[in-house]
């Protein structure tokens, strides 16, 4: 008698082959997309396979907006994690959508992560679902500031954090020790000295209503939904998961851990994604079509 281990082997096996002909068949895709594509990158996952956080979890929005103090843990946190987020490098899973998307198999792409590894591979239709970290914004005109302006004017304030070195967290973050943190000096907007937050969606906090109308669009131009290196435990994204069960298109997740997903999806693939799209990506470029 197989073990359950090794039907789900067989099953994983036998899709993959599978792989490159489903994709045809239901071209265009949208991509939904999260930490696990930069992992590769250097850049760590929120969560382990099994959905659990691997960190303490971040500032919510409500805490960044009403108190002092979580600004200053953010900023002094930010200001040592922010350079090796800066220095990451598109990896071949960022490299491979790129390629699918320019062949036509991908009608858009709505990424969780806030590194713009996606935009710097050449992937033209995407949206930041939770925004970008490589701006601030003003809380109080609305002006941005590119970050590499605000690492500069935080460092000149706050030259006690320039030693510091952190490994790569997904949204920036570094650990500093509290009592840095209470010496932390913010810095505010150059325009009207309003309050600085990054141009991310905090835990907590609300996709514009903008961006969701744009992601409703994509939606509407693809006929299936493939998840690439998400845990889904975010409802901003697993929403579409829901959506394309609702409407009937074809649900496909390449995760290696669990998903919020894998109850309702038709396809789940559960391998590193990295393999699984680069050789999607090469069949797909030498069988442009597949009968």
């Amino acid at each position: 008698m197989l073990s359950a281990m090794m039907i789900l082997r067989r099953t994983v096996s036998m899709l993959f082959g599978e792989l490159p002909s489903i994709f045809d068949h239901h071209k265009p895709w949208l991509v939904i997309t999260g930490a696990g594509i930069s992992l590769n990158s250097g850049i760590p996952t929120y969560r382990d396979d099994n959905g659990d956080w691997r960190r303490c979890e971040p500032i919510r929005h409500y805490e960044f907006i009403q108190y002092e103090d979580m600004r200053k843990r953010y900023w002094a946190r930010s200001a040592v994690g922010w350079p090796p987020v800066e220095r990451a490098q598109p990896n071949d899973v960022h490299y491979a959508l790129a390629e699918l998307e320019r062949r036509g198999y991908i009608a858009g792409l709505i990424t969780q992560n806030v590194d713009r590894l996606h935009q710097r591979a050449g992937q033209e239709n995407v949206i930041d679902l939770h925004g970008r970290l490589d701006r601030a914004r003003c809380l109080q005109c609305g002006q941005y500031e590119d970050r590499r302006q605000v690492q500069v004017r935080l460092l000149e304030r706050n030259s006690f954090l320039a030693p510091l070195a952190a490994e790569l967290a997904p949204d920036g973050d570094a650990y500093v020790e509290d009592d840095m943190t209470e010496r932390m000096i913010l810095v505010n907007c150059l325009s009207c000295d309003g309050i600085l937050m990054p141009d991310v969606v905090f835990f907590g906090g609300a996709v514009p209503k903008l961006t969701n109308l744009a992601t409703a669009q994509l939606y509407a131009q693809s006929n299936g939904v493939l998840v690439v290196g998400s845990s889904l435990m975010v409802y901003s994204g697993f929403r579409f998961c829901k959506l394309a069960k609702q409407d009937g298109k074809p649900l496909m997740v390449i995760n290696r851990g669990k998903t919020r997903a894998d109850d309702i999806a038709d396809y789940k693939i559960a391998r590193d994604c990295r393999p699984v799209l680069s050789d999607l990506a090469d069949h797909c470029a030498l069988h442009p079509t597949i009968k």
